[in-house]
């Protein structure tokens, strides 16, 4: 966060998705998301780790300053595994497209709407790909349907947008 002279990733699951689900999707923009990616283990041995509260509260604290160079020592891709959403989550307002001026719970709506025709339901989603792609984890789990999340999937695959939607391949605690 701009406000913060600290970037500080979290070592495990359990404390990411605490901060995601109890602080995060409290206060504007109502969403908490765990991501995962992994570094060169060498460089991240020049940060300090810090037991910020119990055991599992463990952190690297990266100067925000250094944080350009942090992310040239990504071995990965970043990952969204888990998303935790407040009641006002209103998500990516899509800006172009048949989703246009939509906000994230319309726009699943339309896309349910839209699931028996692919074609239709492929083009709206890719008229605003962002908004698809910051929207989908809560379509994902607010649907929980995996024929709803195939769909999505197959139409954005199909797309070659060049990024992976979300994962979410982590169960909540």
């Amino acid at each position: 966060m701009p406000e913060q002279p600290i970037f500080y990733p979290v070592l495990n699951f359990k404390y990411a998705a605490q901060i995601a689900r109890d602080w995060n999707n409290t206060t504007d923009p109502f969403a908490g998301y765990v991501t995962r990616f992994e570094i060169d283990d060498d460089y991240s041995a020049t940060f300090e780790r810090r037991v910020v509260g119990g055991r599992e509260h463990e952190e690297l604290w990266v100067p925000a300053e250094e944080l350009t160079e942090f992310n040239r020592h990504l071995t990965s891709a970043i990952d969204v595994v888990a998303a935790f959403f407040g009641p006002e989550f209103r998500g990516a307002i899509a800006k172009t497209g048949a989703l246009a001026g939509m906000d994230a719970r319309e726009q699943l709506r339309l896309l349910l709407d839209l699931s028996t025709e692919p074609d239709r339901m492929a083009d709206a989603l890719l008229g605003d790909a962002a908004a698809t792609y910051l929207n989908f984890s809560f379509w994902a789990l607010s649907e929980q349907s995996e024929e709803f999340s195939t769909i999505v999937r197959r139409a954005w695959d199909a797309a070659e947008v060049g990024i992976e939607l979300p994962s979410l391949s982590e169960q909540p605690p």
